[in-house]
């Protein structure tokens, strides 16, 4: 039987699409199209994805449990009926924070070794 941390240490580290995905799922359900515009309005359009591209990484998130298909349309008249919405599960926001803790560490293990610019200045 494999442990927790096994499984999700068989997911790390995630592609960069596949954690900008999980990340903006984390804010609440969404269509593709949304997913494509968060992300490339966050990455300030250094990520553009294709659709073919993104449901492709879509697929692949919701075959490993990290996101599913929403069954309900987000509250307020804003869902598109012809759109399917996804959501982040609660396995994919274990594999996002354990990714963003390698991230971290790396980070620091960088910021060690050589002259890093300190945020704000």
């Amino acid at each position: 039987m494999t442990s927790r941390n096994d499984a999700l240490a068989a997911h790390l580290p995630l592609r960069p699409v596949d954690f900008h995905i999980l990340l903006v799922l984390t804010d609440g359900d969404l269509h593709g199209y949304g997913i494509v515009k968060e992300i490339q309005e966050r990455s300030q359009g250094r990520i553009q994805l294709e659709p073919g591209n993104l449901y492709r990484h879509i697929r692949t998130l919701v075959e490993a449990g990290m996101i599913e298909a929403a069954e309900r349309r987000p509250s307020g008249g804003g869902g598109d009926e012809r759109r399917r919405y996804y959501r982040v599960l609660p396995f994919g926001r274990e594999v996002l924070a354990a990714d963003a803790m390698r991230m971290r560490a790396l980070v620091a293990a960088a910021a060690a070794r050589v002259s890093l610019p300190v945020e704000g200045s």
